[in-house]
């Protein structure tokens, strides 16, 4: 099981495995360890951090659609745009979304390590120019990519606009003004199809290893955020 364990670590219990209904509990531990080491579906590659249901209710794909965020507060609606970049464009795609939101930000980091499938802790660190975020983030590529207990959040208040580059490996932009974050998704081959469904939409299982725990934690530090 020790293949196994990486992509049920702290994100499901043991039992929820096996609960009926649950696509992965109706499977042989052959047919699961041959399942989980599928990489790529047609010209998508997919990251180490997640991977679909054995039913393949929805299948890896690249390309971005538009959605609406409601904000409960300003009761605003926000326009979003998502977005699957196969893993060998994936982290260029995300650093190159950086780049429209301004040379200083807020930065948060979040993490379900330590958490259950529902929950996950949120690190917050303000004010960070823009060249010494993207020179950190460089050197956690690997922890970004391919960790499935970890995700990011790049903001500029004053705009406002975030970028998401969540636990699914998904990239996901909020603000009024698209246009510069569209022309990013295109340049990087992606086509808008509207009608295109993601991973987070159907059930699938994250991955991740104490290696990458100890790695989100020197994150935490090279970020200059303290311990909580």
């Amino acid at each position: 099981m020790g293949y196994l364990k990486q992509f049920f670590t702290n994100v499901f219990p043991d039992e929820a495995v096996a609960e009926s209904g649950n696509s992965f509990g109706q499977l042989t531990e052959s047919e699961l360890e041959a399942h989980l080491g599928i990489n790529s579906y047609g010209d998508f590659t997919l990251s180490n951090a997640v991977r679909p249901a054995y039913d393949l209710e929805v299948i890896p794909t690249s390309g971005f659609r538009h959605d609406v965020y409601r904000d409960e507060i300003t009761k605003q609606d926000v326009p979003v745009v998502m977005a699957a970049v196969s893993r060998e464009k994936l982290f260029d795609t995300f650093m190159q979304l950086l780049d429209p939101l301004g040379p200083t930000v807020d930065v948060v980091i979040e993490t379900s390590h330590q958490h259950s499938s529902s929950g996950h802790q949120d690190l917050y660190r303000e004010h960070i120019d823009m060249p010494i975020l993207q020179s950190i983030l460089w050197d956690y590529e690997d922890l970004l990519v391919n960790d499935g207990c970890t995700g990011i959040a790049v903001l500029n208040p004053s705009t406002p606009q975030e970028l998401q580059f969540d636990e699914h490996k998904l990239l996901i932009v909020y603000g009024q003004t698209l246009t510069p974050y569209e022309g990013v998704l295109i340049d990087a081959g992606l086509n808008c199809r509207e009608e295109m469904k993601f991973i987070t939409e159907a059930e699938h299982v994250h991955s991740t290893n104490d290696e990458y725990v100890q790695q989100f934690a020197e994150l935490k530090l090279r970020l200059g955020i303290d311990e909580e």
